[in-house]
């Protein structure tokens, strides 16, 4: 990372990338309870599979370093990001920093009637490997959406039972 503390490299993660994935869910919850639940970082580990979250540094507010490790057998997938827009109830907005998953992201609530909660979680990646990653991304997308939107199902229940945040 160049400059100071990588703003630099910082800068150029959070340009949007081509490989952009989106998921939606609606949550029988208050806006409020949505937003704790997805801002408790390391709770996300019980609602995202074979993932383990930790916030490695701050407090886990805007401008704090979020660690999210994926494995699955021997692959192991690390997923660094930073936090950089905390809008409660509405909106989380993070850069993916690392080697290989770079990007913004962000994760929106929308309160509906009746104390309901949209969910939006979107996200722009860098595509690794050049032109073979834009080529890939086609193959990929489907089960990247296919993830994400199980998670947040995951989670919608979780919330809705009471068990997060």
């Amino acid at each position: 990372m160049s400059g100071p503390d990588g703003a630099d490299d910082l800068r150029e993660a959070a340009q949007p990338g081509a490989g952009e994935v989106t998921a939606t869910v609606i949550v029988n919850a208050p806006a409020e309870k949505v937003f704790a639940a997805l801002l408790a970082w390391e709770r996300q580990s019980e609602w995202i599979p074979f993932t383990t979250v930790r916030v490695v540094e701050g407090d886990g507010g805007e401008g704090s370093l979020v660690e999210a490790i994926t494995s699955l057998g021997p692959a192991v997938l690390r997923d660094t990001m930073r936090v950089v827009r905390v809008d409660a109830p509405y909106e989380i907005g993070v850069v993916h920093c690392g080697t290989l998953l770079r990007g913004p992201g962000v994760l929106r609530c929308t309160p509906l009637e009746s104390g309901r909660t949209q969910v939006v979680w979107h996200e722009w990646f860098h595509l690794p490997g050049g032109p073979a990653g834009r080529v890939a991304w086609p193959v990929l997308w489907p089960g990247s959406k296919f993830s994400l939107t199980q998670a947040l199902r995951r989670f919608a229940r979780q919330v809705e039972r009471g068990r997060l945040p």
